[in-house]
Parts: structure tokens; C-alpha cells; sequence
């Protein structure tokens, strides 16, 4: 076994972190091509990082030797939501997955639709009635916010508006304790960010212990009843659950959808998802793989070990990076180019070859609502509008952290669908549907070209 290529240095001259988080995209693209490997390694926060850029080395990491590869319990995450299903590890995490796993999955999940289409249509309704171009992040952003504070505490933002503002601008600060240098520091006048971040976990911690006092039903009453080891255990989750990470990634996806499907040019696919349930799901599924919200995730060796072909040493930091994995060659023909049809041809069912919420047994737990939000929110849009950026020429090129979305917010407009366009009716119905499919597919191949 040989060490994986590049260089992690020994000291903080060596470090990387600075020109990584400036531009992940570019210096992982770099690194692949130096090195000719998607396994390398670098010095990251001046530690000995691998950096994981493939679908076998990310399958590898987060499913075959997820007990050797570990959450790190020093990061900052861990200091700011505590011990959750995100943070610990071993038996703990298994026990707390299995205490939650009813609430996100079958039935729970489905009793959630029909809230989540209220929000939506609330949020979304009026788009086509506005003079300005829609900021599409910001708006999906308070759309993700309304339905994580209503699904997971039971606040509603129209029967009780100043809490909901008030739990919204707490999630934020805590939010920015993530993006801060973990130093806790208060002096009159100013604290640290760090420091404010964890004065806001304190208050919202307060409200969350208010809210399960009072609230006996929906999922704050079930999360009540639900076999936690510790007292904490339910506080600590529904911290997470109303974290600014939950709207920022729906956010994040929506945006990414909504550019995709952007113009007079992606018509054929919009009118394609409207009626076919299972190409939307193939939609959605190609956002993901290109526009991942998350750069991706750490783990660390807890003892000498491998992957791939490489040696791992005890204590290593391997960190998947999923923009990159998404674009595997090995996995992907053209990687970079936006083919829904991919995912019913040679990707159908691999959808395991994604991370954009995680892999394996440490996967996101909310994914199915995740991608239930999803198709309700894109069925919406699909249904009742066609749009278009809004001057047309913006500038759409991606920042990726915290989450990814365009470097500057993109604009929308959005008007009205009026549905399809007649046809003539000298045509049988099966003879119409059969041209409308042809042009579909044509119209879809010249873009896709």
C-alpha cells in the first residue's frame, strides 16, 4: 500500500484551508488533474486530510468501513447542536436513529403532505402577480424556514408571527456560530460570533422546552414519547431539526431546480416533468447530482487503515466532496452536462451513487421528507407557472459555502401556465399525444446537444 498522492505538510505553511474554502470546485479540480487520482490528500485546517473525489472511494468511506471512519467529536458542529444523530457515533448514533426512524419514514411522513402543500401554495401563489423578479433564494429560503418551524415545533408564521420571527432570527445567529472561529469571547460592547451563536442555542433550547410543554400532539408530542437514552435527547434533536441548515439546503435544491428549468429553451422539460411524475423524480435527482447543497462531510480514522489502494493513518481526516464525486467519469457519462434521461438509462437505479445528503448508514434521516418537500414544491411551480431569468443575462456562476447556490442572487419571473397548446383536432387524442411526445423528445435532444 502506497500513501495517496499530493502533499499534507507538517506545519501551517503547508495548510490549504484558505485556497479550499475560497473555491472548493476549483482546487479539488485541480488537484484530480495534477495528480491524475480523485483520491488525494492536502493539509486542511492544519490537519492531514484525504480528499475522497470518487463514487467507490465515497462507498468505501461512508458504508464498507463507516465503523473505522468516524464523526469527528471535536468539531464545531458537536459544540453548537451537542450530542444528536449527527454528531455521536457507534451504539449511541444506532440508538438514536432507530428512536427517530418512525418519525421519518411511512405514515409520519405521509400525514405531513398536506401541511406542506398549504405552505406552499401560501408562499408561492402570488408569484406571477409581482411587478419585480422574484430573488429566488431568499424565497425559497423563507419557504424552507416557514415549514421547518411549523412541521418540527408547530409554529405557524400566520397564527403566531412574532414568534416565528423571533425562533427565525435566533436560528440564524446560532447558524453563524458554524461559519465563526469557535472562540467563546465576551467583553462589554462585543462578543464573538461563536460567542453569540451559543447565547442564541441557550434561548432557543428555552423556547424548544416551552413548545413541548404545551404542544401534546404532531411530531413534537411523538418525539416526546420516543425512546431517547438521554432526558436531553429531544431538545438536542429539535435543535437541529429547526436549525438555518434545513431551509438553506431546500433552498439550495429549489434555486438549483428553478435555473435548470429557467427559459423559453427548457419548456419541453418543464411540460415533460408537469405530466410524468417519475421524469420529475429523474429531475430532481440530476439537480442534486450537479448542485449539491453541501460541499460534503468529514470523517476520522480511529485506527491505521485503507481506502482504495492507499494507506489512512489513526487520527486522518478523509473528507468526501461531493461536487466532485457527482462528476465521477467512471460513474457519469458527461458529468457535466444536465440529462435527467441518464437516471432511466445506464444510472437507473444508482441513486446510491449520490451524497448530497449523505451515504449509508449515516445518511441524512430526513431525506424521504426532504424529497417529498421537493416534489410538492416543483409540482407546484411545474403546474402553475412557466419562468425566466429576469434581466436575461445574469451572472450564475456558484459559490459553494455554506451551501451552494450563484455568487449573486438570481432573478425570476414568473407568469402564469395556461397549459398545454392546442392542437388540431383533426388529429385522433392518441395522434396528438404522439406528436407533442416527438416534438418533446426532439426539442429536449437539440437542447441537451
Amino acid at each position: 500500500m502506497s500513501q495517496a498522492p499530493g502533499h499534507s505538510g507538517g506545519s501551517l505553511l503547508g495548510d490549504k484551508s484558505l485556497e479550499f474554502y475560497r473555491d472548493p470546485v476549483t482546487f479539488c479540480g485541480r488537484r484530480i488533474k495534477k495528480h491524475g487520482s480523485r483520491v488525494f490528500q492536502a493539509r486542511l485546517l492544519n490537519k492531514s486530510t484525504l480528499f475522497v473525489c470518487s463514487v467507490q472511494g465515497m462507498k468505501e468511506l461512508l458504508c464498507d468501513k463507516s465503523s473505522v471512519f468516524l464523526k469527528d467529536p471535536s468539531d464545531v458542529i458537536h459544540h453548537l447542536y451537542g450530542d444528536n444523530i449527527v454528531t455521536t457515533n457507534g451504539e449511541e448514533a444506532c440508538l438514536l436513529r432507530l428512536s427517530l426512524m418512525h418519525l421519518f419514514s411511512g405514515k409520519a411522513i405521509d400525514s405531513c403532505s398536506d401541511y406542506i402543500k398549504r405552505v406552499c401554495e401560501c408562499n408561492l401563489r402570488s408569484l406571477s402577480e409581482s411587478v419585480e423578479p422574484q430573488s429566488i433564494y431568499t424565497m425559497f429560503k423563507r419557504l424552507g424556514t416557514e415549514l421547518a418551524l411549523g412541521l418540527f415545533l408547530n409554529v405557524d408564521a400566520e397564527e403566531s408571527p412574532e414568534l416565528h420571527q423571533q425562533i427565525t432570527q435566533l436560528a440564524t445567529l446560532h447558524w453563524h456560530g458554524i461559519i465563526s472561529a469557535p472562540v467563546n469571547i465576551k467583553v462589554p460592547m462585543w462578543s464573538s460570533g461563536f460567542s453569540t451563536a451559543l447565547e442564541a442555542k441557550e434561548k432557543l433550547l428555552k423556547i424548544i422546552h416551552e413548545r413541548m410543554l404545551c404542544e401534546q400532539n404532531g411530531f413534537l408530542g411523538k418525539l416526546r414519547c420516543a425512546p431517547f437514552p438521554e432526558k436531553s435527547s429531544a431538545s438536542q434533536h429539535l435543535l437541529l431539526f429547526i436549525s438555518a441548515l434545513i431551509p438553506k439546503a431546500l433552498a439550495s435544491l429549489l434555486t438549483s431546480f428553478t435555473l435548470a428549468l429557467s427559459g423559453p429553451s427548457k419548456e419541453c422539460i418543464r411540460s415533460r416533468a408537469r405530466r410524468d411524475l417519475e421524469y420529475l423524480t429523474h429531475v430532481l435527482l440530476e439537480v442534486q447530482r450537479l448542485w449539491p447543497p453541501f460541499v460534503g462531510g468529514c470523517r476520522i480514522a480511529n485506527e491505521d487503515t485503507t481506502l482504495g489502494s492507499y494507506k489512512v493513518s489513526k487520527g486522518c481526516i478523509a473528507m468526501y466532496v461531493s461536487h466532485a464525486i457527482h462528476r465521477d467519469p467512471d460513474v457519469f457519462d458527461c458529468p457535466e452536462e444536465f440529462e435527467p434521461g441518464r437516471w432511466s438509462e445506464r444510472n437507473a437505479g444508482q441513486e446510491d451513487t449520490l451524497c448530497s445528503l449523505g451515504n449509508g448508514q449515516r445518511s441524512c434521516i430526513g431525506s424521504q421528507l426532504n424529497n417529498i418537500i421537493l416534489k410538492i414544491a416543483c409540482g407546484y411551480l411545474l403546474d402553475n407557472y412557466d419562468w425566466a431569468l429576469s434581466p436575461p443575462q445574469q451572472n450564475l456562476e456558484y459559490k459553494w459555502l455554506p451551501v451552494s447556490r450563484p455568487v449573486m442572487p438570481a432573478t425570476v419571473s414568473y407568469v402564469r401556465h395556461m397549459g398545454r397548446t392546442a392542437t388540431s383536432q383533426q388529429d385522433s387524442p392518441d395522434e396528438q399525444q404522439k406528436k407533442k411526445d416527438q416534438a418533446c423528445q426532439g426539442h429536449c435532444n437539440a437542447t441537451l446537444l
